[in-house]
């Protein structure tokens, strides 16, 4: 039976007609793939041919090369004051932001038990003058008694044991005036030194300044000890303080007393200070694995807007350039997409997926030695320069074939 058919479909050329429609869809689908191929290949020439750069042109300025660091305003003498004594508070005579002079009395201990002492060293030291006085009487007339037996010894007429009594007597006055103003020495330190105890019952300022902070209250019983608490803090005339910066590491190298600077604080948005660098420490400041070093910066609060503890942000000019020839950082940093290398077999990102997705672009080489493109006669052009200073957004070209006005590639739009 299926004889009979194929024998049918031949004699009506049906086999003919279905073979026929099968070349046909073959013919179709391959015209299909090449008008995809001839498309795809004209959209990438038309989007090589959209590509716009983005320029900006080679100038000459001049510029300030600048170190960031932040620190805190200080006081340039902060003093910090306890009690030698132990006693309880009897008053207290200052409090916030009173101004002081050296020697202002700001708090004093009770003094009753001091007062006592003082009175009993003072009478000590009356009796060892009394003393003193009646040694002094003794030695007078033991003298007069002694000359007076020496001149009838030459003589002859007093006895020789007599002689010798009246002169042990006179050395013995003469021992016990010694004693005695020895002992009146010894009272006199005592007098002293129960008088400096009781100064120090007053608690004064060292320096003059203002008072930051106090800690003391009447009543209070303070306790003298190597961890006595801070009764008051007062810093030194405000109107002259100090600016402490840290310096990151890398940048060390470029600080130097003398550099100018200035800074902001949070306080006044809208206010710039000045500011000159007068010590740069030698010591490091580890925190967290970061190495920084302490600078130190003279500021002049005259108008006392700034205080003790404001956080500060400081840029310190450690280089003035002037008439650099320099380009935006950007340009460094453009570099455009690589072709995909084509003919290589072991390239993972060639053909179909190389054309869509080209290579990252290459790092710029670390040191002087940098690249940047330029357009020349209307095309991008990679030359080679050495780079020198830069402030943050321009940098400057010492070396290179390049000149003011030319056109430096900073970024490249595809469309």
């Amino acid at each position: 039976m299926a004889d009979d058919t194929d024998t049918i479909e031949k004699t009506l050329g049906l086999g003919e007609h279905r073979r026929g429609k099968s070349r046909w869809l073959i013919y179709a689908v391959g015209l299909a793939i090449i008008g995809a191929a001839i498309w795809f290949s004209l959209s990438l020439q038309g989007t090589e041919r959209g590509v716009r750069y983005v320029s900006a042109e080679v100038a000459r300025v001049d510029f300030n090369v600048t170190v960031n660091a932040t620190g805190t305003v200080e006081p340039t003498n902060l003093v910090e004051i306890s009690s030698e004594l132990s006693g309880t508070l009897d008053a207290v005579h200052v409090d916030f932001n009173d101004t002081v002079d050296v020697g202002t009395v700001l708090a004093t201990l009770d003094t009753t038990q001091l007062n006592a002492q003082l009175a009993v060293s003072q009478a000590q030291l009356d009796a060892a003058a009394a003393r003193v006085d009646m040694a002094q009487a003794s030695l007078d007339e033991a003298r007069e008694k002694y000359e007076v037996a020496r001149n009838l010894e030459e003589r002859g007429i007093t006895p020789h044991q007599t002689f010798l009594t009246l002169q042990a007597t006179f050395t013995r006055a003469q021992a016990e005036i010694k004693s005695a103003l020895a002992d009146k020495a010894l009272a006199q330190a005592n007098l002293e030194l129960q008088q400096a105890t009781l100064d120090k019952a007053c608690i004064c300022s060292p320096i003059r300044g203002i008072v930051l902070d106090r800690a003391a209250d009447p009543g209070q019983i303070v306790a003298s000890s190597f961890t006595a608490p801070m009764l008051f803090t007062v810093a030194e005339d405000l109107t002259e303080m100090e600016l402490q910066v840290d310096i990151d590491e890398a940048d060390i190298g470029r600080i130097a007393v003398g550099n100018r600077a200035v800074f902001t604080v949070d306080a006044y948005d809208d206010l710039s200070f000045p500011a000159e660098i007068a010590e740069v420490r030698f010591a490091p400041e580890t925190i967290d694995g970061v190495v920084t070093y302490k600078a130190v910066l003279t500021i002049d609060n005259t108008d006392l807007l700034l205080r003790p503890g404001m956080t500060a942000t400081a840029d310190i000019t450690v280089a003035e350039v002037e008439n650099a020839l320099v380009v935006p950082n950007a340009a460094l940093r453009y570099a455009p997409p690589r072709a995909p290398d084509e003919g290589d077999a072991s390239d993972a990102r060639s053909g179909l997926l190389g054309m869509l997705l080209p290579d990252a672009p290459e790092e710029q080489a670390q040191g002087s030695t940098r690249t940047l493109w330029v357009m020349r006669n209307g095309e991008p052009l990679e030359i080679e320069v050495a780079a020198g200073d830069s402030d943050g957004s321009v940098t400057e070209v010492i070396q290179g074939d390049l000149a003011e006005g030319d056109l430096v590639i900073t970024d490249r739009i595809d469309g």
